[in-house]
């Protein structure tokens, strides 16, 4: 049977979700499929039911879902907890809910698992090289203005009082390194209490799945090849209860004098981080692979992938630098390779 394939193409990459047509089967479960635009990027639902109704009504919850932890957490919204906070920088701390308490707490886990490669305070420094518009080449003066407002040790949160201080005047934090992989585990929690038996939530380049397709095959990713067109992959993968991301220096940069600026910055230099060209990363939930994916890519393939066969339940892919393909090793009989960058 030809599977259906959908092709998601957004600002943190290109993934590819296939199932097989089961259109006009009654009697099978259904497979619905539904995008909307969320939290910046048009984001992609498909629920697997008992009928379309199901399906229906799992994806209008899982688009809700996303919708409501948009509201809370994104720094676009003037009104969201995090744009309060960020407002309240080096003056007061700020009542947070418990979404926000916890995703940056993840994001401070995820920082010091990286060994700093993963900072969510990075922003003013990837703002001075505005890859995401026209971009610029910054002097070494205003990058290091912008050093003191990274320091994570700056953003204090309070467990027992439920809130949130950074510490220093100008600082802000920024989730969308790791933001989608949490919603899209929220997504798909809410759409299989909803009823769904199955699903993929891809939320841009996260994705997270659960259960299996009517006719007991799994989910495929394909991860993009960073170095060829739109569409080819270096490889697939079967995803089955499972999340993956991928952060890639092809996705958002500018090129000058023949050198590729990427929007992905290495804290410590606040130059574009160069060990790599795209990291994979598979695990069971998606804010874990999600928040792992931008540390790990400016660690570089030899710390990367020592982390990642230390983390239990952690998979990986790492393209590097000079093109090389590292596979770990709980992926070495998962992954199909097709071409190699």
């Amino acid at each position: 049977m030809k599977p259906t394939c959908l092709v998601i193409l957004a600002i943190l990459g290109l993934s590819v979700v296939c199932w097989p047509d089961i259109t006009g089967h009654a009697a099978s479960p259904q497979v619905v499929k539904r995008a909307q635009m969320h939290m910046g990027t048009l984001v992609f639902l498909t629920a697997v039911a008992q009928d379309k109704q199901l399906a229906h009504s799992a994806i209008e919850q899982g688009f809700g879902e996303i919708h409501r932890l948009e509201k809370i957490l994104s720094t676009w919204i003037p009104d969201s907890e995090l744009s309060k906070i960020n407002a309240a920088a080096g003056r007061r701390a700020v009542k947070a809910g418990p979404e926000t308490m916890e995703l940056l707490a993840y994001s401070l886990e995820m920082a010091r698992l990286t060994e700093g490669g993963f900072n969510i305070a990075i922003g003013p420094a990837v703002e001075a090289w505005n890859v995401s518009r026209e971009g610029r080449i910054p002097t070494r003066d205003e990058l290091e203005a912008t050093r003191p407002l990274m320091d994570l040790s700056a953003i204090h949160i309070d467990k027992e009082a439920d809130t949130v201080y950074l510490a220093r005047s100008g600082m802000r934090v920024d989730i969308g390194g790791i933001g989608k992989g949490y919603a899209a585990d929220f997504a798909a929690s809410v759409m299989r209490e909803a009823g769904a038996s199955a699903g993929v939530v891809a939320i841009s380049g996260d994705i997270k799945t659960f259960g299996r397709l009517p006719d007991g095959q799994r989910f495929v990713f394909g991860i993009q090849h960073p170095r060829k067109e739109t569409g080819v992959t270096i490889g697939q993968l079967e995803l089955e209860d499972e999340a993956v991301s991928t952060a890639g220096d092809y996705q958002r940069y500018f090129e000058k004098d023949g050198i590729r600026y990427h929007h992905i910055l290495d804290p410590q230099t606040l130059q574009p981080a160069r060990l790599s060209q795209s990291v994979t990363i598979v695990a069971k939930n998606g804010v874990l692979a999600d928040g792992l994916d931008t540390g790990i890519f400016v660690m570089g393939p030899g710390k990367g992938m020592a982390l990642i066969e230390r983390l239990p339940g952690v998979e990986g892919v790492i393209v590097g630098a000079d093109g090389a393909v590292s596979v770990s090793s709980g992926l070495q009989d998962r992954l199909q390779l097709s071409l190699q960058p």
